[in-house]
C-alpha cells in the first residue's frame, strides 16, 4: 500500500569493486527478483498523480483468494466496520462501495493527495483487521491471520461529468456485470443489497410509483458520505439518469 520502490542494499558498495567486477554467468536467473503476492498482484508501484479535491477518485481493491467470496454475511459486516472508521477521518469521505466476490470498488473524495493516501490505509488496514477476525479456519478452529490484500489500491481520478456518470453507475450496480442479479433470492432485488445503492437519491425509478428500499434485516446499510464534488451531485447528470437495472460496461 502506497509503497515506494527500494534501493538495493548493496547499491552504495558497487563503487568499492569496480575496478574488479564479479563475472557472471549466463542471463538472468528465472524467477528471480521480488515475487508476484497474488494472482491479482501487479499494480504498479508508480509515483500517484497529484490529487485535487475537486475529483473524486475510482477505487479498486481486491483480496486474496484464502478469503473466500466478501458476498458473505460475516464477510460484509467486516466491510462495513471499516467503512465506520472510515467516515470518522476528516476530509477523507467513501461516497460510494460496492462489495463483491473478490474484490471492492469505492467511490471517495480526499481534500488532497495525502489526506486520500492516510484514508486509503486506514480503511485497509481496519478492513483487513475485521475480515480476518470474522474468518475461521476449520471448526473450530483458530481465526486468520495474514495479508488480505495482495497489493496496492488501483485508482481512476475521475475529471469530468461523462466519467462521473459512468463511475456511479459502474460501481453501484456493478453486481448485474457480475451476474449476482440472477441468483434465487437476489432476482428478487431492485438494487444491490451489497453496495450503497440504498444511499444513492437519483436512481431513475424512484419517486412515488418507484420501489420501497428496505433491504434484508441481515445486512444493514453500508456507511457511506455525503458527495461534496460537484461532479458526484450535479455534474454526472448532463449525461442522463441512472437506472437501477442498467448493466455496466467495463471500467473506462
Amino acid at each position: 500500500m502506497n509503497g515506494m520502490g527500494r534501493v538495493a542494499p548493496e547499491a552504495d558498495q558497487l563503487t568499492l569493486f569496480e575496478d574488479k567486477p564479479k563475472k557472471q554467468r549466463g542471463g538472468k536467473r528465472r524467477g528471480a527478483g521480488r515475487p508476484p503476492r497474488g494472482a491479482h498482484a501487479g499494480e504498479r508501484h508508480k509515483k500517484r498523480p497529484v490529487h485535487r479535491a475537486w475529483h473524486p477518485v475510482h477505487v479498486v481493491l481486491r483480496v486474496v483468494k484464502e478469503i473466500g467470496s466478501l458476498r458473505r454475511r460475516r464477510a460484509y459486516l467486516a466491510i462495513r466496520a471499516a467503512t465506520r472508521l472510515a467516515s470518522r477521518r476528516d476530509g477523507f469521505r467513501i461516497v460510494h462501495i460496492s462489495v463483491q466476490r473478490t474484490h471492492v470498488h469505492l467511490l471517495v473524495e480526499a481534500k488532497n493527495k495525502t489526506v486520500l493516501a492516510a484514508g486509503m490505509q486506514g480503511f485497509q488496514i481496519s478492513a483487513a483487521k475485521h475480515l480476518n477476525a470474522a474468518i475461521i479456519i476449520g471448526r473450530p478452529g483458530p481465526r486468520r491471520r495474514g495479508a488480505v490484500f495482495p497489493d496496492r489500491y488501483h485508482a481512476v481520478v475521475i475529471d469530468s461529468p461523462r466519467q462521473a456518470r459512468h463511475a456511479l453507475s459502474y460501481v453501484i450496480n456493478n453486481w448485474r456485470k457480475h451476474r449476482e442479479d440472477r441468483g434465487e433470492v437476489t432476482r428478487r432485488w431492485h438494487i444491490d443489497w451489497y453496495a450503497s445503492g440504498a444511499m444513492f437519491p437519483d436512481w431513475k425509478e424512484r419517486g412515488e410509483q418507484g420501489f420501497a428500499l428496505q433491504g434484508p434485516p441481515e445486512l444493514p446499510p453500508l456507511l457511506v458520505s455525503v458527495p461534496r464534488t460537484w461532479l458526484l451531485t450535479t455534474g454526472w447528470k448532463l449525461h442522463g439518469a441512472i437506472s437501477c437495472y442498467e448493466v455496466p460496461s467495463p471500467a473506462r
